[in-house]
């Protein structure tokens, strides 16, 4: 079964919260060190582990990402049905999370710009996959902490054509949001190149 994010939420990264809440309400996290972009929303939450197969979205996304199955995607799109969260009409572009090209050459394709194709066609907007790049090979994050993951990620992305994205509301989309780290450096290099603004979306956060 398939664990639904659903509200109330921190108004920022999306983070599921409790206790007496409102539509403005931001977590602790985001209240200490505001993030680089809008807000952050996702469908489900993420288990890196799930011995027992009950949990499919979260053992589809590690099969689709290091089990190399380019195929698993229909089966991400039909885990994300209707819930976008996101109104089409706030964004001008969707932009995925881009890969290494070491990476990218490895894996055979970038499970993020999958997805994001998937979006747009549910939102009718374009995508730009080629103006964001990762311009520096990253250590896996896996078992790295909230501050490893952030000096990690530091100065990994660039963007190739600022005038592409200058003056754009920006979707930002990955498969997976942990820490946030990822995306929110994505989104500080997009807004220093002109972004109007950028928002992200994943299909699942750990929460």
């Amino acid at each position: 079964m398939i664990d639904v994010l659903s509200e109330p939420w921190c108004a920022r990264c999306g983070v599921p919260i409790s206790g007496a809440v409102t539509q403005a309400t931001v977590c602790g996290r985001c209240r200490k060190s505001a993030p680089s972009f809008g807000k952050a929303r996702a469908v489900a939450r993420y288990r890196s582990s799930d011995s027992d197969g009950a949990d499919p979205l979260s053992s589809i996304l590690r099969r689709h990402k290091y089990g190399l199955d380019q195929s698993l995607i229909r089966a991400l799109t039909e885990c994300l049905g209707e819930r976008v969260l996101l109104d089409a009409n706030d964004y001008d572009v969707i932009i995925p999370v881009p890969l290494h090209w070491r990476r990218l050459y490895w894996r055979g394709f970038n499970q993020a710009a999958l997805l994001a194709r998937a979006l747009a066609h549910k939102m009718a907007l374009p995508v730009d996959a080629s103006s964001l790049l990762r311009t520096r090979a990253t250590v896996p994050q896996t078992a790295q902490s909230s501050g490893e993951r952030r000096r990690n990620i530091k100065g990994a992305f660039a963007v190739r054509r600022p005038d592409r994205v200058a003056g754009k509301r920006v979707l930002l989309v990955d498969d997976v949001i942990t820490t946030g780290a990822t995306v929110d450096e994505c989104a500080r290099v997009l807004k220093a190149s002109g972004a109007r603004a950028v928002d992200v979306f994943a299909l699942a956060r750990r929460a």
